[in-house]
């Protein structure tokens, strides 16, 4: 497939009846392991994951292209399309844009950090319009971190997210990101202001489970840094067993 065409397909699984399951990868052999799963029909990076598997902290601290180099490995090694987390766009949305669909991504995350509205409907804006110019329509999962801030009270959280949200689709993005919002009654809140397969969200352990999701009308569900949390855990469980004299689980498969 052109680039076109996977950024056509990526909008489409957005669009389905059914939900659109991502299982966030960092690294090629991650990406290997979701992208072999019949059920898989895309992938999405996760920058949290990516970050710490270079030994970096969140939030834009690793650099740019050490960053761009993990996602283009992950896109040369699968056959779906890909969507990136690009955090904010470090600094510069469109060409941050503009590079990471010079490495295959079809499909971007851009947060809003919260900034000003105007400022934050503009990076929507150069989103698309980065991804125009590069010959695509850019699936962006404009995201609204109108939930992550502690303290704030659940309606005025809803609020914003909801006025956010509708500048963003209002702006282009086809799908608005809500990380944080668990609370079914809000979930569906956000539905109804959206749209049916408009709201996009993040799985963890106390969220509803994807069928519910797709229940309530929700188009995609992603699960962040924790896919990489279960496989350390998984590790850390090996190491402790090892520290008491068990070896590898039998029936362990060969995935790498």
């Amino acid at each position: 497939m052109t680039a076109a065409e996977r950024a056509a397909r990526l909008l489409a699984l957005h669009e389905a009846p059914s939900l659109l399951t991502l299982v966030n990868v960092w690294d090629v052999a991650s990406a290997r392991v979701v992208a072999s799963d019949p059920g898989t029909q895309a992938l999405a990076t996760a920058s949290h994951a990516i970050a710490a598997a270079h030994g970096y902290g969140d939030g834009e601290q690793i650099p740019l292209d050490l960053h761009l180099d993990a996602v283009r490995r992950i896109v040369d090694a699968v056959d779906v399309p890909v969507t990136a987390d690009l955090e904010a766009g470090y600094g510069d949305v469109a060409d941050t844009v503009r590079r990471a669909i010079g490495v295959g991504v079809v499909g971007a995350n851009i947060e809003d950090g919260l900034r000003p509205l105007d400022d934050a409907v503009r990076a929507v804006e150069a989103a698309l319009e980065a991804g125009s110019a590069e010959g695509i329509a850019l699936v962006l999962n404009a995201r609204t971190d109108a939930f992550l801030q502690e303290g704030r009270p659940a309606q005025e959280c809803l609020d914003d997210a909801v006025t956010r949200g509708r500048a963003y689709l209002a702006a282009g993005a086809p799908v608005v990101f809500v990380p944080g919002v668990a609370e079914e009654a809000h979930i569906r809140a956000l539905v109804d202001a959206f749209g049916p397969r408009r709201l996009s969200v993040l799985g963890g352990p106390s969220s509803p489970t994807p069928a519910r999701l797709e229940e309530l009308g929700v188009a995609r569900v992603s699960f962040g840094p924790w896919p990489q949390r279960v496989a350390l855990a998984a590790l850390q469980d090996l190491v402790r067993g090892v520290g008491v004299g068990e070896g590898i689980p039998a029936g362990t498969p060969r995935l790498s």
